[in-house]
């Protein structure tokens, strides 16, 4: 809203700086038109316009912007500063996992739905709950918003998931009017050999030119140990692999690719094993949106910030809090 000063420093004739401030008060507190204000008193509109301006400038009318409730735009612009982000989108949300999955799903349709620019080619995760609540909640676009939905890593889990996982993908391509592109692979192996064998088919190559094109990436952070959900689903790493991970560090990950606390890359056997986006090419992904909140997860997302992983970030308020108190950051 726009609020009259009360006292000036008065850097304009006493007769000018009335006739300004009388015509600040017709426009901003009575809301009176520009062209109502000239005729009543007697002047073109163009210098109305110049009055109005100068208002501005002398501090006669200066604007205050009204944070609507539930808006949490300071914790978003001290996220972005504190950790580098392109942007924050910070959710009024407590409760279960349940209840802030709902919401993340909420905002991050809403985040997509106002930034896609139909130029956009865009990596997705194998699966994950949080994202399957965004495309849930998504509505159809009116004009494309892109061009290609590419899954950024191989199945994942007992058939059912993968399931859920195709239909992720295949939902977020219609809704966004964009074309399908699956990895015709699982997307954990049992060695390298196989892994390598995979990404030389001409197939999976097509697949791996598509991951280069990126502009964008929608992802969900996963932390270690793996939530009750995971497991429940099969798409954690089996309990020996987990052992091996938490000994070297790792607090999450991202698309299957382990970081320690300060997001540096945990190299295991299992990273050499992961059919999907090599960790650099992720990295090097424009904009990487994260959605992924709840406290059991407040150490995977603040590693997953501090390594890079994602650049944009939909979160709760209470993780967001949470970052915010920590020392650690880029």
């Amino acid at each position: 809203m726009a609020s009259t000063a009360r006292s000036i420093t008065r850097t304009a004739p006493d007769g000018q700086i009335r006739l300004i401030t009388k015509v600040a008060r017709m426009y901003h507190e009575r809301g009176i038109r520009q062209v109502d204000i000239a005729e009543t008193l007697h002047l073109s509109q163009a210098r109305v316009s110049r009055l109005l301006r100068r208002a501005a400038e002398l501090g006669i009318v200066r604007t205050v912007v009204a944070v609507a409730q539930g808006v949490y735009t300071y914790l978003e612009e001290e996220l972005e500063s504190r950790y580098g982000l392109a942007e924050a989108v910070v959710v009024d949300v407590e409760g279960s996992h349940q209840d802030i999955a709902a919401a993340l799903g909420s905002a991050g349709a809403s985040y997509l739905e106002t930034t896609l620019t139909g130029r956009e080619r865009i990596g997705i995760s194998s699966w994950s709950q949080t994202l399957l609540g965004v495309v849930d909640r998504m509505q159809p676009l009116r004009v494309a918003g892109a061009e290609s939905v590419v899954q950024l890593v191989g199945g994942l889990g007992a058939a059912a998931v993968q399931a859920e996982g195709n239909r992720l993908l295949s939902e977020l391509a219609h809704l966004v009017g964009a074309t399908a592109v699956f990895v015709p692979a699982p997307g954990l192996v049992g060695n390298k050999t196989v892994r390598k064998n995979l990404l030389n088919d001409p197939a999976m190559e097509s697949v791996a030119l598509e991951w280069n094109r990126l502009t964008m990436a929608v992802v969900g952070i996963g932390s270690l140990p793996p939530s009750p959900l995971l497991r429940a689903s099969g798409n954690a790493v089996d309990p020996v692999e987990q052992d091996k991970l938490l000994a070297a560090g790792a607090v999450g990950d991202v698309c299957q690719r382990y970081f320690e606390t300060a997001g540096v890359l945990v190299r295991s056997d299992l990273d050499d094993r992961v059919v999907g986006i090599d960790p650099d090419a992720l990295r090097k992904i424009p904009r990487r949106v994260g959605v992924a909140g709840g406290e059991s997860k407040h150490a995977a997302i603040h590693a997953a910030l501090s390594g890079g992983w994602v650049n944009v970030l939909v979160t709760d308020t209470g993780t967001a809090e949470s970052l915010l108190r920590r020392t650690s950051a880029p």
